[in-house]
């Protein structure tokens, strides 16, 4: 696996109640503290929830697990131009949602 991006935020909740609610918004799998989804030939996005002071740490990672060469997975993706802005801007927007669903303040750590 090889990490295309990562992007962080913070929840004033408790973890299990953020992996929860993550898991169920996007649709993904959970395996302990991990919510997680493997699709097409290239993708795998994972959303990691930590214990942190005061709530709880999400981290979103994006990786690439194609068996072909990197480049195919680049080209397939537009050089992934824009993708790291796009990728953060949905976790921003899947935080506010979090945040709203479970009353408190839920915010993207700053990259």
């Amino acid at each position: 696996m090889r990490l295309m991006v990562e992007v962080a935020g913070e929840v004033d909740a408790p973890p299990e109640q953020v992996l929860a609610l993550v898991a169920r918004k996007t649709g993904f799998r959970r395996d302990g503290d991990l919510a997680w989804c493997q699709g097409g030939w290239w993708y795998r996005g994972e959303y990691l929830v930590m214990a942190a002071p005061g709530g709880s740490t999400l981290v979103h990672r994006v990786y690439n697990v194609a068996k072909s060469p990197v480049w195919t997975v680049a080209l397939a993706n537009r050089l992934f131009i824009g993708f790291r802005e796009r990728t953060r801007v949905g976790v921003g927007a899947l935080l506010a949602e979090v945040g709203d669903e479970l009353g408190c303040a839920a915010r993207l750590k700053r990259s």
